[in-house]
């Protein structure tokens, strides 16, 4: 394990015809020139062509590195944030630590800030949830984020060390299984959305308790058997937390079993008919709060947006639902008339999902392909029941999603987590809560 603070390059611009920006402060070229104020970049023959703030060409090569003098940051113009969720949206965004500009064999420009993983980490849970969380949340989701970020980083270093990378697909004529876990960049170690953890830099208002929570539990981690724990989180579990083999590879992990997001032990679902029963309730759950006051504290604006995270429910007309299904899967299935679960996890998650077509008929998970196939956007979980209600003669009518939940439902659950903390749970409490199992070890 680690010894030391590793630096992390962070992917927040990427597969673009130019980017644009500004230098606040100075900063420094390969070559010792210098620069301040506006600039932009574009790709001509390969590489990276950097203007200045009068559109005077500076420097050009493959690869740019802007490193910054003290206390310089960098703003970059138009950064897609929540891309392919409904809220996806475009915003300036303003970085601290060092600034890298890619060119990509496609002719396009990426762009990484590169800096250290406690620096990165502040951003993240100001990002993740408001600043203006309780400490004990902030400090629990510093250790759940940094766990994360190194043992993925550890993992990438197994992986191209042993010079293979694990298969994340399945398929058959009548079975499609695929499995998505942070995308495989090669530029870059991350990426600053949520896909990978949601990182904004200094865009949003880092506050001094955010400040406190990093170091006060700095080079903390979550561990097992020697080994720092691959931590997942998300929004809501909607009140069991799902196992980690059913949501990525098929490796039982110890410490990402389902738990109750409760004081009190809730039974997994075994049976449709649980899952049913479950779903369509109302139960006892940290995550399960409409207090706007915790949740204007946990959740940044946009995600204010969702308010029905808990249970929630959505419908579709015969013709919307085969408009979707046919866009994402790219399977001309005819008309869909059923869904039918299959397979469901202890959260009651589904993982298998039989889709029932006039032309075709295929079974798809693993719970995230399911999401994507079912929504324009991204379902907000796959604990889901489906009630068709039909004409007169049998076809459907309309498709009714019943759900509960919002994410994968793996590891830490961000708003049991505050509701945890607003009840005076400690940070090793709440983690250890959502990790049984695994140990807290400071390794710097």
């Amino acid at each position: 394990m680690i010894d030391r603070e590793p630096n992390i390059r962070v992917g927040i611009i990427g597969n673009q015809p130019e980017v644009r920006g500004v230098f606040n402060g100075m900063y420094e070229l390969p070559t010792t020139i210098r620069l301040r104020g506006s600039f932009q970049a574009r790709v001509t023959d390969g590489r990276v062509v950097l203007f200045d703030e009068d559109d005077v060409e500076v420097m050009k090569g493959t690869s740019i590195l802007c490193q910054p003098h003290p206390n310089a940051t960098f703003t970059l113009r138009d950064v897609t944030i929540g891309i392919s969720f409904h809220w996806e949206r475009k915003e300036d965004q303003t970085f601290p630590g060092a600034l890298r500009l890619i060119a990509t064999r496609e002719g396009t420009i990426t762009a990484v800030n590169e800096i250290g993983v406690e620096e990165y980490l502040k951003s993240v849970i100001s990002s993740e949830m408001s600043a203006e969380a309780p400490e004990e949340l902030l400090k629990a989701h510093a250790i759940t984020s940094r766990s994360w970020l190194v043992a993925m980083l550890e993992r990438e270093h197994r992986s191209k060390s042993l010079g293979r990378t694990p298969s994340r697909s399945r398929e058959s004529e009548h079975e499609i299984v695929r499995w998505y876990d942070r995308e495989d960049h090669s530029r870059f170690d991350v990426c600053a959305d949520d896909h990978c953890q949601r990182y904004q830099g200094i865009t949003k208002i880092i506050t001094e308790t955010a400040n406190r929570a990093i170091e006060l539990t700095r080079g903390s981690f979550l561990v097992d058997q020697d080994e720092i724990c691959d931590a997942r989180f998300y929004k809501a579990c909607g009140g069991l937390t799902e196992n980690f083999e059913n949501v990525w590879e098929d490796t039982e992990v110890r410490y990402l079993h389902s738990v109750s997001d409760s004081e009190h032990s809730h039974p997994v679902i075994r049976s449709e008919e649980e899952a049913r029963s479950w779903i369509l309730s109302s139960p006892d759950a940290y995550c399960n709060t409409t207090d706007g006051a915790i949740l204007r504290q946990i959740l940044p604006s946009f995600d204010q947006e969702t308010t029905d995270f808990f249970r929630w429910k959505v419908e579709y007309s015969p013709a919307q639902l085969n408009e979707i299904i046919t866009s994402k899967s790219g399977i001309d299935f005819g008309d869909i008339v059923d869904l039918v679960p299959v397979l469901r996890g202890p959260s009651g998650r589904i993982l298998r999902l039989r889709i029932v077509g006039t032309r075709k008929t295929l079974v798809v998970g693993k719970e995230l392909e399911i999401r994507r196939w079912l929504s324009k956007s991204h379902l907000y979980s796959s604990a889901f029941v489906v009630d068709v209600q039909r004409d007169r003669d049998g076809k459907p009518a309309k498709f009714v999603l019943r759900g509960a939940g919002w994410g994968h439902g793996v590891g830490l659950c961000q708003i049991g987590a505050a509701v945890m903390a607003a009840k005076g749970k400690k940070a090793e409490e709440i983690v250890l809560h959502y990790f049984p199992g695994a140990q807290l070890r400071r390794l710097y």
